[in-house]
């Protein structure tokens, strides 16, 4: 008996045995016979992008079973499965089971938590996908209509692309966030966010019952009360409406990882990975006072540039003055004089409304405008109509049937709408209107003739004052005066741009047309004339002003070279200047080769083709374009890619016209950035072709590399990255340095050479340093290239991550020599 027992035991330990055996090594699916214990390996994604397993939020000792993007430095949980029902130690175990259920038990083999099914499959497994989304499913059955349970239906406090948040009107299920109840406890916490399908479609966020924000209902765009359009940089969103459900989702359009969360006090942000591999804001709700909702009560306005934000719409007066003058807003406002639907009422139009909450609403998606307008006069109870969608000139058609809540006007955004006043409202627009009638006959023409008269003297005196100038500075034929320098400029022709205009296609500048930033301020994408342009617009805090404005235009506008940027005009009005470009919708270099997810997309063909494209670009500067031009500020996120991944160089404001030597200038303010400054510019002020040469040996070098100049270290020396690529190439090991994504995209011969040149080039002296004809034959051509020198070893490996910006009246700035 004894030896039965014993046996027994010795089985039931070897089966556990196996069992923990099966526990470990787990890729990206559970079975029935492989589960996830807390301490094994977290199971990760197909592509790598995210990994679940166990974890302990920041000061709590409880367990949890959650999602997370894989290897950024600081844990990004997306998703939490037991989120209400914590493991207090580690003795937690995650398995599937038949027919087809996830389970969580813990030590004492307790289901902490489980999910649901309606139906049961024989083989079921649990998988997490690349989008996020944890399914369960019948083993090798890849058809997403049978899914039998996925996480993306139950979403804890982060929306990932592709993620639908919304009703199926079949099953009854919405899909909504829920915050956590605070930073330690990703138990639902008091604030949710929705996409309410109760009246037109519109996103609210609530704190328990109560709304505390509205998007506005979705217009074919974007929603009515925000600015940003779904034409983003990195992602594209919107609302779709089926009999079976309805439902906001946004979807990738780069590589770049985006995510929306709503936090533990009730803030939507959108985030973006950085560069750095940090997650930084790209949309904050609520945005300002505005923003909360009904701040301004019924027929209230806020606006945010006007203090108080709360105002009553045109033709309506605060239902409380007393209250409305203490700033107690929620009375809201009411009609002057109210209507009257037997005398016929009259709709005035206002523009620029975030629309009402439609919560309340009718919609009819097929009706035009005017046969919207139809239907809400012949109901009485019908307060206000408008297009439901702003596309194509507009179309569709929005009904309110009771008090219009939470608008806000602004001077952009928003849309039209029409609401319901009596009759007599229309008598007292036309009486004043007649008035001003009256009075504008007399004083037009008065005024008029005073401005004609006054403009006519001072154009009389500026020609002549300009015709003197320019006879005294020796300008003449195609030259003209330079009033801001005072000397002869070459006659330039440039399309000059309205703010208005530039305003209207970047979105009034909303945040997430902001596609970069540099010395010269922010960059915009926008939409002009059916095309996608690029804006950069001058900041008021920029270390550039309006000598680098005026270069680049001047320049630029001169150079036409197909690995050049293209700009297509300017605008100047008040203190507002821009510059407008071709848009590039790859965006810089810095971004692909300093990324470790951007860098696999660029093999060392496309590589090599961008180092020459550059070469090409500034071979052309330097000895092609009627303009000899020395760029100056030649550097990695100055070099742009098209949708084909051609280099184009941008950023001309710093760059200076040179002689037909080589010999250069030399400047008190050293202008550039740290890592690409050429040591005689950067030491002593003086600069030549040779400078832009040394600069694009840097490029060269961090292509190959995938590393950037200024940061680069190395775990058994401190040589910065030229000297450990010189290092190499005396020791024959040249090829050493190059980026691991490569892999076997790489022609060994053609990395080898243009490495050979990237070190010619960013020589100590000078004169040392081949010119752009000669680098673009060398690195097209097989013949023996010469052993480089000694670089310039004057970068400081840990110099700040800014732009070097010395002034006329200071010292030139020294780096130290290496």
């Amino acid at each position: 008996m004894k030896a039965l027992l014993r046996e027994s035991f010795y089985l039931s330990l070897l089966l556990y045995l196996c069992s923990i055996q099966q526990s470990f090594g787990a890729t990206d699916t559970i079975t029935t016979t492989q589960f996830l214990r807390d301490g094994d390996a977290n199971i990760s994604s197909t592509g790598g992008t995210f990994e679940m397993g166990f974890f302990s939020p920041d000061n709590s000792e409880n367990r949890y079973v959650g999602m997370w993007y894989k290897n950024i430095s600081v844990q990004t949980v997306v998703w939490v499965a037991n989120r209400e029902a914590p493991l207090t130690n580690r003795s937690g175990i995650l398995k599937v089971i038949k027919p087809g259920l996830l389970v969580l038990v813990n030590g004492t083999n307790n289901v902490l938590w489980s999910t649901n099914t309606s139906r049961s499959v024989q083989n079921p497994v649990a998988q997490l996908l690349d989008s996020g989304n944890f399914v369960v499913k019948e083993a090798g059955d890849n058809n997403p209509g049978n899914i039998l349970w996925q996480s993306f239906d139950h979403p804890t406090d982060t929306l990932l692309a592709g993620m639908k948040l919304g009703r199926n009107f079949v099953n009854g299920r919405e899909v909504y966030l829920s915050s956590w109840k605070n930073e330690e406890d990703p138990a639902p916490g008091d604030y949710t966010y929705h996409c309410d399908p109760s009246g037109y479609p519109q996103t609210i966020v609530k704190k328990g019952s109560d709304v505390v924000y509205s998007s506005g209902p979705w217009n074919g765009r974007y929603f009515s009360g925000t600015q940003n359009s779904r034409e983003g940089s990195f992602y594209t969103y919107g609302v779709y409406s089926s009999t079976p459900e309805v439902y906001f989702v946004y979807k990738l359009t780069s590589l770049v990882l985006v995510r929306l969360t709503l936090s533990h006090n009730g803030v939507l942000q959108i985030w973006i990975l950085g560069d750095r591999k940090g997650w930084v804001p790209l949309v904050l709700i609520p945005a300002d006072k505005c923003d909360m909702y009904n701040l301004c009560g019924a027929y209230g306005s806020c606006n945010s540039q006007d203090s108080p934000v709360c105002g009553c719409l045109d033709k309506f007066v605060p239902k409380n003055s007393d209250a409305w003058n203490r700033t107690e807003w929620s009375g809201g406002c009411v009609r002057r004089t109210e209507p009257n639907c037997l005398q016929k009422d009259m709709f005035l139009k206002y523009s620029h409304i975030k629309l009402p909450d439609t919560r309340n609403s009718w919609s009819n998606v097929t009706m035009t405008l005017e046969e919207c307008k139809n239907i809400c006069s012949k109901n009485c109870s019908c307060m206000a109509y408008s297009n439901s969608d702003i596309r194509n000139g507009g179309s569709g058609c929005l009904l309110w049937f009771e008090d219009l809540l939470d608008i806000r006007k602004g001077p952009s955004g928003g849309q039209d709408i029409y609401i319901r006043l009596a009759a007599s409202e229309s008598d007292s627009l036309e009486q004043s209107g007649e008035k001003k009638g009256n009075v504008l006959f007399w004083i037009l023409p008065l005024s008029a003739g005073v401005i004609l008269v006054f403009l006519s003297l001072l154009i009389y005196h500026r020609r002549r004052k300009k015709a003197l100038e320019l006879k005294k500075n020796g300008c003449g034929g195609n030259y003209k005066m330079d009033y801001n320098s005072g000397n002869c400029a070459e006659e330039f022709e440039i399309p000059l741009f309205a703010l208005s205009t530039i305003a209207k296609a970047t979105n009034n500048f909303s945040i997430d047309r902001r596609i970069g930033e540099g010395g010269f301020g922010p960059v915009y994408k926008g939409i002009l004339e059916g095309k996608e342009i690029a804006v950069k617009r001058l900041s008021r805090t920029s270390t550039q002003g309006e000598n680098e404005f005026k270069n680049e235009v001047v320049y630029i506008v001169k150079l036409q070279h197909r690995n050049l940027v293209k700009i297509l005009g300017c605008c100047i009005e008040g203190e507002e200047k821009m510059l407008i470009y071709e848009y590039l919708p790859n965006g810089s270099l810095d971004s692909f080769i300093f990324d470790d997810t951007q860098s696999k997309v660029l093999d060392w063909p496309k590589r090599f083709h961008i180092i020459n494209g550059i070469a090409r670009g500034l071979m052309y500067l330097h000895q092609d374009s009627q303009l000899r031009i020395i760029h100056r500020d030649l550097k990695a996120n100055n070099i742009l890619l098209d949708k084909d991944m051609n280099p184009k160089i941008s950023d001309f404001g710093l760059a200076k016209i040179c002689e037909e030597d080589d010999i250069g200038a030399k400047t008190d303010r050293v202008v550039g950035t740290y890592g690409y400054l050429s040591p005689e510019y950067a030491l002593h002020g003086k600069y030549s072709v040779k400078s832009d040469v040394f600069s694009f040996g840097i490029l060269i070098l961090e292509i190959v590399s995938g590393q950037s100049n200024r940061k680069f270290s190395h775990p058994d020396h401190s040589l910065n990255l030229l000297a450990h690529a010189w290092k190499l190439n005396k020791e024959g090991r040249s090829t050493e340095i190059l980026d691991e994504h490569l892999g076997d995209s790489c022609s060994t011969p053609e990395v080898e050479r243009s490495i050979c040149v990237g070190l010619l080039c960013v020589q100590q002296c000078p004169e040392d340093r081949p010119s752009m004809s000669s680098v673009v034959m060398m690195l097209n051509n097989e013949g023996v290239l010469p052993q480089a020198k000694r670089p310039g070893f004057y970068i400081e490996r840990d110099a700040p991550d800014g732009e070097l910006y010395a002034q006329s009246q200071t010292p030139i700035t020294i780096l130290a020599a290496r």
